[in-house]
């Protein structure tokens, strides 16, 4: 077998480059995370920034969660964060995290049941936003 060092060396670039494209692709979806309106579900949790004020997104969070008839545990809030956890009929842990970002910008952070639900937990998003 016959490999030239030319083809040898293009080979390693093209691996490299795919290599570094992927990870690459890995920071574009962090990064696009930060910014209002956009989604990312990653292991397992809905991470979400929406216009709203920090007030008005745990109000519609607890909404949510008398829309969606799930049972409501306990939510812990302070200035900055709010923590609503609930169970859903077959008996799946919810947890609703909601953060300040600014004044007019929220993250809201949702897992469900320890591996994540990605269905419920854009539902309970869905819900949200609906109630914004």
């Amino acid at each position: 077998m016959n490999i030239s060092l030319s083809a040898l060396r293009i080979s390693a670039a093209l691996a490299l480059t795919a290599l570094v494209g992927l990870q690459s692709g890995c920071l574009v979806v962090a990064a696009g995370a930060a910014g209002a309106g956009t989604v990312a579900y990653i292991r397992g949790e809905l991470e979400s920034s929406v216009n709203g004020r920090y007030e008005t997104v745990v109000s519609a969070a607890n909404e949510a969660i008398g829309d969606l008839k799930f049972a409501r545990i306990s939510e812990n809030q302070d200035a900055l964060t709010a923590l609503l956890i609930a169970r859903t009929a077959d008996d799946k842990k919810i947890e609703v995290k909601v953060t300040k970002v600014t004044d007019t910008v929220s993250k809201v952070q949702i897992r469900v049941g320890i591996f994540g639900d990605e269905t419920i937990s854009r539902t309970i998003l869905d819900t949200i936003k609906g109630n914004l």
